[in-house]
C-alpha cells in the first residue's frame, strides 16, 4: 500500500499490459476527487508508453505499450515506479474545477415510453417523476457500456426502478434512461434494458469530434424537460 498526499492508494497488475491505481473500495466523494485529479494529471502529462488510462468508480486502469521500455527492463516495474513518482505530485480535483453541463430532455411520449411504468412502479405521477428527474445535479462518475455513456450518481431513490425484465433490441441515441438507483444517456443506438423515460437531442457522442465524447468523468450534469416541438427544433443541436 502506498501514500500520495497522505492518502492510500494500491498498485496492482491488470492483465499483463496494464496496472490499476486503487484508491479504495466504496465510491464516495473524497475517491472520486482522487481519481479526477489523476486523471487530469494523466491528461496533461501522459506517460510515453501509456496507450490509454480508463476511470472507474474506485479506480484507473493505465494501460502500457511494453515495447516501448528499454530492453532488459520489467515494463509493468518501472511503469509502477514512474506511476508512484507520478502520484506523489497528484493533488484530488478541486470543486471550482469540475463543469457543468445542462441537458435538454423531452420526457415522455414516444420519446419516453416507460415513464409511465416508471411512475406507477414508484408510486408517483408522471409529472412528479420528471420533476424529481430534472430537479437535480448529478455527478459523471464514469463513461462505459457504449462509446460516451455517462453513469451518473445524485438520482434521487424515490424514482429507482429495476431494469427491464427483458432488454429492448433497439434503443435509439439520446435515450434518458433509469436502472436501479441510476440514471444516464445512450449516446448510441444500442440495445440496452433500462426503462427509457425521455430523450435529448443534443449528441453525446460524435466520433468526428475531438473529444468524440460531450461528457466526461466529475462533468455535473443537470436535466431541464423540453417539449416535443422544442426537441425537434433542437434535434441534433448542442447543450
Amino acid at each position: 500500500m502506498l501514500q500520495s498526499n497522505e492518502q492510500t492508494f494500491e498498485l496492482s497488475p491488470l492483465g499483463d499490459q496494464a496496472i490499476l491505481i486503487e484508491f479504495g473500495k466504496e465510491m464516495n466523494d473524497r475517491i472520486r476527487k482522487r481519481i479526477l485529479g489523476a486523471a487530469e494529471q494523466l491528461e496533461k502529462h501522459p506517460f510515453p508508453w501509456m496507450v490509454e488510462y480508463i476511470p472507474s468508480f474506485t479506480a484507473i486502469a493505465i494501460v502500457y505499450n511494453p515495447t516501448c521500455f528499454k530492453a532488459g527492463v520489467s515494463p509493468y516495474k518501472e511503469a509502477e515506479k514512474q506511476i508512484r513518482q507520478m502520484m506523489l505530485l497528484t493533488a484530488p480535483l478541486a470543486e471550482d474545477e469540475f463543469r457543468t453541463v445542462s441537458i435538454p430532455v423531452c420526457y415522455g411520449g414516444e420519446y419516453g415510453p416507460d415513464l409511465d411504468y416508471v411512475a406507477e412502479y414508484c408510486g408517483k405521477t408522471p409529472d412528479e417523476v420528471i420533476s424529481l428527474h430534472s430537479g437535480g445535479e448529478y455527478i459523471v462518475h464514469m463513461i462505459g457500456f457504449a462509446p460516451g455513456f455517462p453513469y451518473l450518481g445524485g438520482m434521487p431513490e424515490s424514482i429507482a426502478c429495476p431494469r427491464k425484465d427483458s432488454p429492448s433490441g433497439k434503443i435509439p441515441a439520446g435515450s434518458v434512461g433509469i436502472a436501479g438507483g441510476q440514471t444516464g444517456v445512450y449516446p448510441i443506438e444500442t440495445p440496452g434494458g433500462w426503462q427509457i423515460i425521455g430523450q435529448t437531442p443534443v449528441p453525446l457522442f460524435e466520433a468526428e469530434h475531438e473529444p468524440p465524447s460531450l461528457l466526461k468523468a466529475g462533468d455535473r450534469i443537470s436535466f431541464y424537460p423540453i417539449s416535443a416541438e422544442e426537441f425537434l427544433d433542437r434535434k441534433g443541436g448542442k447543450a
